[in-house]
């Protein structure tokens, strides 16, 4: 059965740290696979956040999670720092791909992710053209 196989981009925009809880721990104690999902929730609000976007706005209208991959590299424990690096890609109309690379201290690779995102109005729900100003801000944090 052939792997998952992520394309890293060659640079992330966006770096955070996040301590492995208690409650991130499955039966084997270590990080769970299913906790990665929100550890990299976690990452890309702050990205945004730092862009002064939002994942879901006032107005109802915010990025809806269309495909997710993960691809583990190595065990995490409770109470290991963990860097995880965001970037924001492949562009269209209606959304963009996020990247996620998590790591240790010490560069070893505990995951690597990807997100699809679309742009979603949650009170119509239904999908919309990403709006040209949340564009240029992720766009522009490519430089």
């Amino acid at each position: 059965m052939p792997r998952v196989k992520l394309e890293l981009p060659e640079k992330f925009q966006f770096s955070t740290e996040l301590r492995v809880r208690v409650g991130d721990l499955n039966y084997g104690n270590h990080l769970g696979n299913d906790r990665v999902l929100t550890l990299i929730h976690e990452a890309r609000r702050r990205f945004l956040e730092s862009l002064g976007l939002q994942e879901i706005g006032s107005d109802g209208m915010g990025f809806v999670i269309a495909d997710a991959a993960v691809v583990y590299r190595a065990q995490a424990f409770y109470g290991d720092l963990l860097h995880i690096e965001v970037a924001a890609v492949d562009f269209s109309s209606r959304g963009c791909d996020f990247y996620y690379r998590i790591s240790q201290p010490d560069q070893r690779v505990v995951a690597e992710a990807k997100t699809g995102t679309l742009y979603f109005d949650f009170r119509a729900q239904k999908t919309l053209g990403l709006p040209a100003g949340v564009l240029a801000k992720l766009r522009n944090t490519m430089v």
